[in-house]
């Protein structure tokens, strides 16, 4: 099921369906693009055309956050629970080991892809896993590209920020079966920073734990309202029509 937010197109499938399609397309070696699209993402597409068409030309877009559940539901559909890049990534794992995937971890400060990368080898033993971190010139990025062709992931996570990350794995297609752009998850996992208490995600109120951790957050925090203004202008204006 799909839903059309703000020109964004967002598929609806619970976290065991997405993991599932990027079970089959390992298996069958089909590529496949996920975006993980968050409110500021789609808010942001609105103005910006470029991005707006690396997201809907992905093959899979994901509700993160649960502004975009609220968001879908509005507008008519089913959505169950939001998909973001970090819970997306914790679900593949288990199955990553199962079928001793090669995954590839791309991204954030130097150091912290490899220590993520330790605790999720540590964890899930069945895994290939090599890192890079993401801060690299682009006198490098050929070098990068090289390594992760030779590697031949069969997942490739993202985290230079979105969008960024967006646009250069659709620049790059092929580096892997799975792509997918994972924003800071590489700082959840290695610990560097700390996700909120499960409770707190469970009320839907992770938003506000990491506005009272990162103070400086307050003005991207400013979309959501805004989105959400706009998500409804979009049901009166589909209403009257």
């Amino acid at each position: 099921m799909k839903v059309r937010i703000l020109g964004i197109t967002v598929d609806i499938y619970s976290m065991a369906e997405t993991v599932e399609k990027i079970r089959d397309a390992i298996e069958e070696r089909r590529l496949l693009r996920v975006v993980t699209a968050n409110p500021e993402m789609i808010y942001a597409s609105e103005q910006d055309p470029a991005l707006r068409q690396v997201i809907n030309s992905a093959d899979l877009v994901t509700p993160d956050g649960i502004g975009v559940v609220w968001a879908a539901r509005r507008l008519g559909t089913k959505a169950r629970e939001r998909v973001t890049g970090i819970d997306l990534m914790q679900a593949i794992f288990p199955a990553a080991a199962a079928g001793k995937w090669r995954i590839y971890f791309l991204g954030g400060k130097p150091g912290v892809a490899e220590l993520a990368g330790r605790k999720v080898s540590r964890d899930y033993p069945g895994i290939n896993l090599w890192t890079r971190h993401g801060y690299f010139s682009i006198q490098e990025e050929p070098e990068i590209l090289e390594e992760i062709r030779r590697f031949k992931p069969d997942v490739l996570f993202v985290g230079l920020g979105a969008p960024r990350q967006e646009f250069w794995l659709a620049e790059h297609p092929g580096l892997a079966r799975v792509s997918i752009g994972v924003g800071g998850s590489f700082d959840a996992l290695a610990g560097t920073v700390r996700r909120a208490p499960r409770q707190i995600q469970e009320l839907h109120l992770e938003w506000l734990y990491r506005l009272l951790k990162e103070p400086w957050r307050w003005r991207r925090q400013t979309v959501l309202p805004r989105f959400m203004v706009k998500v409804l202008c979009q049901k009166l204006t589909s209403f009257k029509g």
